[in-house]
Formats: structure tokens, sequence, C-alpha cells
């Protein structure tokens, strides 16, 4: 009677066990993480899209006042 019970808890426990991502998973996506942080980064304090960015703000800001 209680055998089905045994295998079907085996089952579940068996597959939450293996849920989920491992702490090598988690060490290799925050490095690309932070990588793609980085990289963003750059391209954000660069000369041209700093001006870009500067200039559209400096224009919505014109126009709303």
């Amino acid at each position: 009677m209680w055998g089905w019970m045994r295998r079907r808890s085996a089952a579940v426990c068996g597959a939450a066990a293996q849920a989920g991502m491992s702490t090598a998973e988690y060490a290799v996506g925050t490095l690309a993480a932070c990588g793609f942080a980085a990289v963003l980064y750059k391209v954000i304090t660069s000369g041209a899209v700093s001006s870009a960015l500067s200039g559209l703000i400096r224009r919505a800001l014109d126009v709303a006042f």
C-alpha cells in the first residue's frame, strides 16, 4: 500500500532537487551580467552618446517650459 507513495515521493523530491541553477551557473550568470553592465557603462559614458543624451534632455526640457 505505501510502496506507490514512496516511489511518488522519491520522484517528486528527486525532480525538485534538480530544479534551478547550480552555484557555478549563478557565478557565470553574474559574471556575464557584470560584463554587460561594464560595456553598457562605457557606451553610455562615451562622448558621442553622452552629448546626444544631453541634447535630447535639453530639448525635452526646453519644450516642457
